[in-house]
């Protein structure tokens, strides 16, 4: 076991993707090993901003940062995530590395052979935060007197974090280092562009896709840092697939992604919450719409980034649509899109009508919406809804309702987290042609609401394993298979699951609901952290074989 883990990504305290949910659910099971010793390193990006999920401490650590402010040109402060297990943070202000970048990245060629030269876009930004990271870790090891001995781990997330890692390797050979992609840069960027990457996987060259997608040094790094660190890991079997073949490595350990259930309300506390939830949502609707919907409605969600492809935007909105020209549906249907977009301001009459006790017959115009768009002409949910002809008339069994902001509880339309949400749902759907992990059905399923996903999702081929073959909806989950190419065939089996919840009885729906919840507990972090135990003990292992070679 290690004596210090410090781990930086672009996502601690600052609330992006996925990752952030990775990193603060886990942090309580890390710091009830390691206490104190536990550091995550993120960017400075607040600045003077107030940071809800900061709170800075300036005693800790005094005499060591007022050292190295002073004498090493660093830049940072010292606080506590606002989370769970309240882990020490070290928030890196990385803008002064600007002016010396050029020569940062001929020393990352000349070392690891990482390519900068074609740097767009965040890559400047990424790596001059992971080079501040490195020289803070540095810093701390050498102020600290730390040793071989003291088992210190840096593990970084994402191609991101890899210059730092990269730094660490060099400059402090005695810290053991780990390296985690939660998904290729060349993979994502392959499936984004509508290119099939699952059938033709085995053809594709990493370095030429590189060129080809103009992706040439976010593919670098991370190629170079998988490479050259201790030990190589990811959080899926789908993307060690990946890695392996658009790597040119194999990762020496899979990192699945848990959580922890302490966010989820318990027994009364549940119901009440699911019930509020319930009550906001169609209360929505029916103001948004000019319907009074009945109580027994199926509400149903998805959500996560917006990747209108990879994360099967486009499957959920077409099975919307196909379902509501079946004659075989005997309940009314509200989906919800809820997926930060382009967004403008809430709607003012949206919010007049919210605020008003009364009912309405009619509809408020372009009812797909609770905000508006900057880019109302180009969106790809109202296209696709343009384009399958979906109007959410009063005539309409299935309606669809686009919810395009983050749900932080301060929308101006909703004025309630996700979390808080989401447990209001009858059943969700992340029907992914591109998903590493699924952390968006693995929460669903952990407030007890059922969901469906594929088998091209992390999560879907775990809960496959646990059961011994394809997930039903009978099981809490439905894993539906797909592949490059049969995007109407996974259309029309989302489209029959809800149509098999519908008929469902209540006694039926409690007993889906509590196969979904006994499914999450085994995805809790006491599960998993045993892999991280395990990528802890072979890059302690390799750092020590390394450093003897030295």
């Amino acid at each position: 076991m290690p004596g210090y883990v410090f781990e930086s990504s672009w996502e601690v305290c600052n609330k992006v993707g996925g990752i952030y949910t990775v990193l603060s659910t886990r942090a309580k099971t890390l710091h009830d090993k390691l206490a104190d010793h536990l550091f995550f390193i993120g960017p400075d990006v607040w600045k003077d901003k107030k940071n809800p999920l900061f709170i800075e401490d300036k005693n800790l650590y005094a005499e060591w940062k007022s050292y190295a402010e002073a004498n090493e040109n660093l830049s940072f402060r010292i606080g506590r995530w606002n989370i769970p297990g309240k882990p020490i943070v070290f928030l890196v202000d990385f803008e002064r590395y600007y002016s010396i970048k050029n020569d940062i990245y001929t020393q990352a060629w000349l070392d690891y052979h990482v390519d900068s030269l074609h740097a767009y876009g965040d890559y400047d930004e990424a790596s001059m935060f992971s080079y501040a990271a490195g020289r803070v870790v540095e810093s701390y090891f050498r102020y600290h007197k730390l040793t071989q001995s003291d088992n210190v781990i840096y593990q970084a997330h994402e191609w991101m974090t890899g210059l730092g890692a990269l730094y660490i390797q060099k400059h402090l050979p005695e810290v053991a280092t780990i390296f985690t992609t939660h998904a290729t840069s060349i993979g994502r960027s392959i499936a984004g562009n509508y290119k099939p990457l699952y059938d033709y996987l085995f053809a594709y060259n990493g370095d030429q896709m590189a060129d080809e997608l103009n992706m040439q040094s976010k593919h670098s790094i991370e190629k170079q840092t998988a490479h050259h660190v201790d030990c190589f890991t990811t959080v899926s079997e789908i993307t060690n697939k990946e890695c392996k073949q658009l790597l040119d490595k194999n990762v020496d350990v899979v990192l699945m992604n848990g959580f922890e259930d302490d966010f989820v309300p318990k027994g009364r506390q549940f119901t009440l919450k699911r019930k509020k939830a319930r009550q906001v949502l169609l209360n929505l609707a029916n103001k948004l719409l000019g319907t009074n919907l009945p109580d027994d409605t199926i509400l149903l969600s998805t959500s996560g980034r917006y990747e209108f492809k990879n994360k099967g935007q486009d499957v959920f909105l077409e099975a919307l649509s196909r379902l509501n020209h079946d004659a075989s549906l005997k309940k009314n249907v509200v989906g919800f899109v809820m997926v930060p977009g382009y967004v403008g301001d809430p709607r003012a009459d949206l919010k007049e009508r919210l605020a008003s006790k009364e009912t309405f017959d009619t509809p408020l115009p372009c009812p797909f919406l609770t905000h508006w768009l900057h880019n109302m002409g180009d969106d790809k949910v109202l296209g696709m809804l343009r384009s399958l002809g979906m109007t959410n008339s009063a005539n309409d069994k299935v309606k669809v309702i686009f919810v395009p902001c983050y749900l932080d509880g301060k929308d101006g339309i909703l004025d309630m987290s996700y979390y808080d949400l989401v447990l209001g749902n009858d059943l969700t759907a992340y029907p992914s042609y591109y998903e590493p992990w699924g952390y968006t059905p693995l929460e669903s399923v952990a407030f007890h609401v059922p969901t469906i996903t594929t088998d091209l999702a992390g999560f879907g081929l775990w809960v496959n394993s646990l059961v011994g073959r394809y997930s039903d909806l009978s099981d809490g989950v439905k894993v539906i298979h797909r592949s490059d190419y049969n995007y109407s065939e996974v259309v029309d089996n989302v489209k029959q699951t809800i149509i098999d919840f519908a008929s469902l009885s209540d006694e039926d729906v409690k007993k889906v609901r509590k196969c979904a919840s006994v499914i999450s507990e085994k995805a809790l972090w006491k599960h998993f952290v045993t892999f991280y135990y395990e990528a802890y003990d072979i890059a302690l292992k390799h750092s020590k074989d390394r450093l003897n070679k030295i």
